[in-house]
């Protein structure tokens, strides 16, 4: 009936605790899994295979709830796989985040009066080494309170030896196979972070600005452009134009006057010019501004830097040393005195580019960098996906990465710090370029230097997958655990993160695959579905509500509402009624065990079995197969739902309520009630493992004796079906139901016994009375009986004796003026849905609601009838 057989373990000792308390258990619980090497994967085992590699969270970071919902979702896959008989390896590590962690020590380092050019460069990289150990990594503590199977013995960091290696061997290759060049180019530049950022570390948003617009040349020579960035004007080299646009034909090719300067500048014909758009004349800047640039390419404009790497004006005149915001309102007074103002307008709201990071204004620079020619990778990472070597999932999240990978612009990959893979480039006393390898020795001699430019964090991160495993070593790890099954990780950083570790795991590995499956998650949001920041005070740290209510009652609450590629909100009522939950599996179960719940001998057979063990027991393969597949499809929230409705409804308010009556009887009967119910409860706890795992494991190994769930078997499902006992006790649950609302309809309290008849011969439901009597608190009818209600439920006959039981009057009463107020409201809706000049006029969401209340109130109307006539005789 299951097919969950195993070795017995020896009988349980351990008695459980009243409560359940997560505080005494989880911490020592996690550390014996460690100690004992559970969550440590062996290269050289005959198992199947299966990988996850943990997204590195920055070693700046501590855990959050979006880590803490990935975290929880590919714990649960490991420890399923584990279960399932696989060689299971989830490998942690963390991110070096160059820009975010020198930030951290140059901000230390300020605080003693020091920046780190008075360090110099080897002394500032050997001050963060020394800053990761002490403050670093604080996330990885927190890990192991959210209980993540990981295997520490394996943890990386982007900037270790072994990974620094990977990067430097990349790299080479790249280099060699003319995939990286050096260019001067427009690039997106922090002036706070002082160093290029690329396109996806750019976070836009809707800024209130200015639109000015200036009045190029004299008289019939002349032409008016609009800008947000005034300052820029100093920069100019043209003015472009539409070539057919007929206003401008006779100034393509002329020199105009560029204002508060000695220059003219030419205008130029560019097809790129929107005619429609304002005045159908751009000002060309091809030095601070990427489509400027483009056009300067076209035309062979110069290009002139206008601003230092801190945003300050650096050309000669009344503007030098202005900082560009304080530069732009100077240029805009100057023009204004001079008449070249022809239109302002302020606020003008425009999407402006911020660093990610610091949130500073970026400012659009040409630079020499370091860059990677992407279309070849692009083009492989697109098509893994559309052969379907690689899925997506959920599928309809493909277009996204579509949009991206085959869109892709050359990445900068070089960055203006200290801290991270130094670019292995030597540049030598007459012009000679050397790409050194990481087994290689740099040229010696004098004049020879290293590019002192550092390689963009998501570079080392995007080999994360094989760096990982010991690549470019042919390693066992590599052998076993390559390539990874599943990446997990949000929708928001396909193009940070997925698209690099496509293109260079297929480049790296010859073709190979990196990951099957890409399954996207949302991100968490607050109850309201907010976005979580601490401007709108609603960030919430999970570690208050891991102290508050355990970490499983967090883990479930992100598993239940992990619907795949859809943002999940979260609420503090939530978390506790996940920790309500683990408090009903803890109190099911201890009462299980007091009642003689055991796993020791085989099940009965089914035809030994009461209907009601039968019942349970096709249920509990109905959910094991249910939740396989919802696991298969990455469906986590739903699989939590089925969990949850399991447990709660069908094991622990209906099984472990019927079997009361049994266990109470005792004999035969009881001991094999007893079997059934430790089996569903060790199948259950099994099931639920992997989502929470504390308040199971501790339960499980006292029930059975096990060593640990995390090295137990999976459940499978036998193929036990009994639809005929599944029929029997839908008809007793049904039963039950209709006379528990009938009583509370009454007035009745849950606990008060009421003298009933019940007639149940000629139904399944004859060897059911003890308990349908035991759960409706139905005493024997006596011989003073009478009955004054009689209900038909399924066949049978329950006819309740309620005299002395309620104030019929007062009842009546009561019912009548609930129904007045039900006809009331029919009434005022109908009168709405029956007027057309209302439902001509109201939209269809205000008709609908009504829709709704009618048949609310006559639902209502019918139930109170129901209730009157029910009702003895005064």
């Amino acid at each position: 009936m299951t097919d969950n057989a195993q070795q017995q373990p020896p009988a349980p000792t351990t008695e459980l605790p009243t409560q359940y308390a997560p505080a005494e258990v989880e911490g020592t619980l996690y550390e014996r899994w460690v100690e004992r090497g559970y969550f440590a994967a062996d290269a050289s085992s005959d198992k199947p295979a299966y990988t996850i590699v943990i997204p590195p969270p920055n070693v700046t970071g501590s855990l959050h709830l979006g880590h803490a919902f990935q975290h929880t979702l590919m714990d649960a896959l490991t420890r399923r796989k584990r279960m399932q008989g696989y060689e299971a390896l989830w490998l942690p590590g963390m991110d070096h985040a160059g820009i975010a962690t020198q930030n951290k020590v140059e901000q230390q380092l300020a605080e003693e009066g020091k920046s780190r050019h008075d360090l110099g460069r080897e002394a500032f990289v050997e001050r963060v080494w020394q800053w990761k150990e002490e403050y670093g990594g604080r996330i990885l503590g927190q890990m192991r309170r959210l209980g993540d199977g990981v295997d520490w013995s394996r943890e990386r960091f982007t900037m270790d030896e072994g990974l620094s290696k990977a990067v430097g061997t990349i790299f080479k290759k790249l280099y060699e196979d003319e995939l990286i060049y050096r260019a001067e180019r427009i690039i997106n530049w922090c002036p706070r972070c002082l160093t290029a950022i690329s396109d996806i570390e750019v976070e836009y948003q809707e800024d209130a600005g200015e639109l000015v617009s200036i009045r190029y040349g004299e008289g019939e020579d002349s032409l008016v452009v609009a800008t947000t960035r005034a300052e820029t004007m100093l920069g100019d080299t043209a003015v472009a134009v539409h070539p057919d646009d007929e206003r401008y034909r006779h100034l393509v090719g002329r020199q105009i006057k560029l204002p508060l300067t000695d220059r003219t500048i030419p205008v130029v014909a560019d097809e790129h010019v929107d005619p429609e758009f304002g005045t159908g004349a751009v000002k060309v800047t091809p030095a601070h501004d990427p489509n400027d640039f483009a056009i300067g390419q076209r035309h062979g404009l110069p290009a002139m830097t206008i601003m230092d790497e801190h945003g300050v004006i650096t050309v000669h005149g009344p503007f030098l040393g202005l900082d560009r915001f304080e530069a732009r309102s100077a240029v805009v007074g100057a023009l204004r005195e001079q008449g070249r103002i022809v239109a302002e307008k302020r606020p003008y709201m425009h999407s402006v580019g911020h660093c990610s990071r610091c949130k500073t204004t970026v400012e659009p620079r040409l630079s020499m960098q370091w860059w990677v020619k992407v279309g070849p990778l692009a083009q492989a990472a697109g098509d893994a996906v559309r052969d379907g070597r690689v899925k997506i999932h959920p599928e309809e999240m493909s277009k996204r990465y579509f949009d991206w990978v085959d869109n892709m612009h050359d990445w900068c990959i070089s960055r203006q710090l200290w801290w991270g893979h130094r670019i292995p480039i030597w540049y030598g006393p007459d012009g000679e370029v050397v790409c050194v390898g990481p087994d290689e020795e740099p040229p010696a001699g004098e004049g020879w230097t290293q590019e002192s430019d550092v390689l963009d964090t998501w570079f080392s991160s995007g080999l994360w997958p094989f760096s990982t495993l010991g690549w470019p070593e042919k390693t066992p790890d590599l052998a076993k655990f390559y390539p990874t099954d599943v990446l997990l990780t949000g929708h928001d950083i396909i193009f940070f993160w997925v698209a690099r570790m496509m293109m260079f795991g297929l480049y790296a590995m010859d073709g190979e695959v990196p990951f099957h499956t890409i399954a996207l998650t949302g991100l968490v949001r607050d109850e309201f579905g907010k976005k979580m920041s601490k401007s709108f005070g609603n960030v919430v740290d999970p570690l208050d509500w891991m102290d508050k209510y355990g970490s499983d009652a967090v883990r479930f609450t992100l598993a239940r509402g992990a619907n795949p590629g859809a943002d999940v909100p979260i609420g503090e009522d939530w978390v506790q009624a996940s920790r309500n939950f683990a408090n009903k599996i803890w109190n099911a179960t201890r009462f299980a065990m007091m009642n003689g719940a055991t796993i020791e001998g085989d099940l009965p057979p089914a035809e030994e079995l009461s209907p009601t063990d039968r019942w349970i027991l096709s249920r509990l393969n109905e959910t094991v197969a249910q939740v396989d597949a919802y696991y298969e499809d990455y469906q986590f929230a739903k699989l939590s739902e089925a969990l949850y409705h399991f447990a709660w409804d069908e094991v622990f308010d209906w099984y472990v309520e019927l079997t009361k009556t049994t266990f109470f009887a005792g004999g035969e009967p009881a001991k094999v009630t007893g079997r059934v119910l430790g089996e569903v409860l060790d199948v259950l706890l099994r099931l639920l493992h992997p989502v929470v795992p504390f308040v199971t494991d501790t339960l499980w190994t006292t029930l059975t004796g096990g060593e640990s769930l995390v090295v137990a078997d999976w459940p499978k499902d036998s193929g036990f079906r009994d639809r005929a006992a599944e029929r029997e006790i839908e008809t007793l649950q049904s039963v039950i139901t209709e006379v528990r609302r009938f009583r509370a309809d009454q007035g009745l309290q849950p606990g008060q016994r009421v003298p009933a008849r019940l007639e149940l011969g000629g139904t399944a439901l004859a060897p059911h009375e003890a308990a349908i009597r035991q759960l409706l608190r139905l005493q024997p009818e006596g011989e003073a009986f009478s009955a004054t209600a009689t209900l038909p439920v399924a066949g049978a006959t329950v006819a309740l004796d309620l005299s002395g039981t309620i104030d019929v009057a007062a009842e009546r009463k009561r019912l009548a003026k609930d129904l007045a107020a039900a006809e009331k409201e029919k009434a005022q809706a109908n009168a709405k849905l029956g007027n057309e000049a209302f439902l001509a006029k109201a939209p269809d969401n205000v008709v609908e609601k009504i829709r709704t209340r009618l048949a609310k109130a006559e639902e209502d109307i019918a139930r109170i009838q129901a209730q009157l006539e029910r009702l003895p005789q005064a």
